[in-house]
């Protein structure tokens, strides 16, 4: 139905309303307009920016600047989908972009530029397929644990009665080994598993977890890497399991010990986020663990599987320490995420604080 003239809103009002960002930009690729949501996006306002080149909005994106050009050249529109945006102050978003020629008459006057945010999708569609991989892992390891536990027991009795009928002690040995090692297969196969007991939840402050933690990697610090600590003391105390959520830092923190090697710095750093979605269940409070390092970072190729067991970038890495952790983030109905290039090494632990909405 359409509204009564006097209660439509203006054109201005409609592009001051608009979440997606609106940039107009002349031919010569100088701003003149934008709407508020395009001043968020800059983090300017519309006085400080109009009258700027295009450049200096976007640097050191030349391929961004070139579609803009040929945009004006050619009249043809251009849509790119998560497109990662350089903006001013080395900050950079990923955003759904349109470039749409705006004619006049038989001139290309200029482009409009229609930015829509899509960080938030891009984390909700990642945290979604983490929580997938750790669910379709932990059910195959189930089935795989079944199948190779249940030889085993049968091995070990064998060894077990053989021995009883064998008289050389030399021979003895001999399956002595077989109980040995099938004894070490199957906690091989229990530690892959992960903790198999619920969480003894409890109201605990976060920081004498992350504390407890940091003493005892301290104790066998190497002396070249510092440890640094940055804590919210905002965050409230919330129920979780301590030692559960102990040896998930704790994994974390020695991993990026082992990252640095001999000198480097790791931080520890506490935050709280509000209304924040974990899969698919929106949480009003959030308690936020950053484990920070500017080691060499995570190998590309394996950034997406290193919460997978057996998956490790060191040769004498078990591959089992992060997807214990991850295992033992999950139950509190949380998750752990990784963000990683040269220098920078992040990884989060998101702990709801039992507030889902």
């Amino acid at each position: 139905m359409t509204p009564p003239t006097s209660m439509a809103p203006s054109e201005a009002e409609i592009l001051d309303n608009l979440t997606t960002a609106i940039l107009y930009f002349d031919s010569g690729l100088i701003l003149r307009l934008l709407n508020p949501a395009g001043e968020m996006l800059l983090e300017h306002s519309a006085q400080n920016v109009i009258g700027s080149p295009a450049e200096l909005l976007f640097p050191g994106d030349e391929a961004f600047i070139l579609a803009l050009r040929e945009a004006v050249a050619t009249a043809h529109p251009l849509t790119e989908r998560e497109k990662l945006l350089h903006l001013p102050g080395h900050r950079q978003t990923n955003v759904d972009c349109t470039i749409t020629p705006w004619i006049i008459g038989e001139h290309v006057d200029g482009v409009m530029l229609e930015l829509s945010h899509i960080d938030r999708q891009l984390r909700i569609t990642r945290e979604k397929r983490l929580l997938s991989q750790q669910s379709t892992a932990r059910e195959l390891l189930r089935g795989l644990a079944h199948e190779i536990k249940n030889p085993l027991s049968g091995l070990r009795g064998a060894a077990q009665l053989l021995e009883r009928e064998l008289i050389a002690d030399d021979l003895r040995e001999y399956t002595r080994i077989i109980v040995a090692e099938a004894d070490r297969l199957r906690g091989l196969v229990d530690r892959m598993l992960g903790p198999n007991s619920r969480p003894r939840m409890n109201i605990s402050n976060i920081h004498e977890v992350l504390e407890r933690a940091r003493q005892l990697v301290n104790v066998d610090l190497p002396p070249g890497i510092s440890l640094a600590t940055d804590y919210d003391p905002s965050i409230p105390e919330l129920m979780f399991d301590r030692d559960m959520i102990f040896q998930a830092v704790l994994n974390i923190l020695q991993n990026a010990v082992h990252a640095v090697g001999e000198s480097g710095r790791i931080l520890l750093r506490t935050r709280i986020t509000r209304n924040h979605t974990i899969g698919s269940v929106r949480h009003r409070l959030v308690a936020v663990i950053h484990v920070v390092d500017d080691g060499p970072g995570v190998p590309e190729g394996m950034l997406d599987r290193i919460f997978y067991p057996m998956v490790s970038g060191r040769a004498e890495g078990t591959g089992l320490g992060l997807a214990i952790s991850q295992s033992l983030i999950t139950q509190h109905g949380g998750l752990i995420e990784c963000q990683s290039r040269p220098g920078h090494t992040q990884f989060t632990i998101l702990l709801p604080l039992g507030n889902e909405t």
